[in-house]
């Protein structure tokens, strides 16, 4: 079986280059036999058919969608103050080469399409966002309450590698709204149900201006992946830890020890996001700040 592999360095750079690897032809098949499972009623998880994945784990507000966009490299997920991921979405990432995505002077270079509305094509990102907000009110209502049950989105895009992902809900304590009193121990529980999987590389993300060894994502890990085999670290809000603390010793592996290491990122802040200030210019700032902090 094909194991998963990221390198560090390219988890905020989506626009390296691309090389064809065994994964460009392997993932895409077998997400369209998951997608026929999962319109078929059929739980491929919990079954024999198993794709490598990266499930992106962290407590809520910790930096997950910031995460995510950073990379696919485009603005699409719903964004607030309280839980927005309410149901696993299963997002695959198809690299298009320039060549194939422009071949025809009217297909899009950057494309988004729903499982639960085939052949329609989403180009504009800010409604692929108001579609996964409009499936997840009609799954789950529009209160505060979360379900198991996947959205599956796919995007096609010369800017991304080919890889699938799974943002799950952030890890909370405390019910709000239509929530039951176990909400914790559900999204314990559906976490677990995806990062059990030997096949599946586990995206902890952390904010630095916590403490890692109490870190949500890194304790469910460890659950699964008791030796860190196959866990990525991933430390965000570097740029608004503390006066005089610093997260050198995370970065360096000292604390929390993991086989593939930590990535230090800087999100961009909600100002940010609501000044639309794009993808590319946040990374543009992220350079700048580790070059001269």
């Amino acid at each position: 079986r094909a194991r998963p592999r990221l390198r560090a360095p390219s988890l905020t750079m989506p626009g390296a280059h691309h090389q064809h690897t065994l994964g460009d032809g392997l993932v895409p098949l077998i997400n369209k036999l998951q997608d026929i499972f999962s319109q078929a009623g059929v739980d491929a998880l919990g079954g024999e058919l198993e794709l490598p994945q990266i499930a992106v784990v962290g407590s809520q507000s910790s930096g997950k969608s910031s995460v995510l966009e950073a990379l696919v490299g485009r603005d699409f997920l719903p964004r607030g103050p309280d839980i927005c991921t309410r149901r696993p979405l299963v997002l695959q990432l198809v690299h298009t080469p320039y060549s194939h995505a422009s071949h025809h002077e009217r297909a899009p270079a950057e494309w988004g399409e729903f499982l639960h509305r085939p052949g329609e094509i989403f180009t504009d990102f800010e409604a692929i966002r108001e579609e996964i907000e409009a499936e997840t009110d009609r799954g789950v209502g529009s209160n505060k309450g979360v379900s198991e049950k996947q959205i599956r989105l796919k995007i096609c895009s010369p800017h991304v590698l080919t890889m699938t992902l799974v943002d799950l809900p952030g890890i909370t304590r405390v019910p709000v709204g239509d929530q039951p009193v176990d909400i914790e121990k559900q999204i314990r529980e559906m976490i677990l149900s995806y990062i059990k999987r030997k096949s599946c590389l586990i995206l902890a993300v952390t904010p630095g201006n916590s403490d890692l060894a109490n870190s949500d994502a890194l304790t469910l890990s460890r659950m699964v992946d008791k030796e860190g085999r196959r866990t990525i670290g991933v430390i965000t809000k570097l740029d608004i830890m503390d006066r005089g603390t610093d997260a050198l010793a995370y970065i360096r592996n000292e604390v929390v020890p993991l086989r593939l290491g930590y990535v230090g990122v800087v999100n961009r802040c909600q100002q940010d996001i609501a000044q639309r200030r794009s993808i590319r210019e946040a990374r543009a700032s992220e350079a700048e700040f580790f070059r001269h902090h």
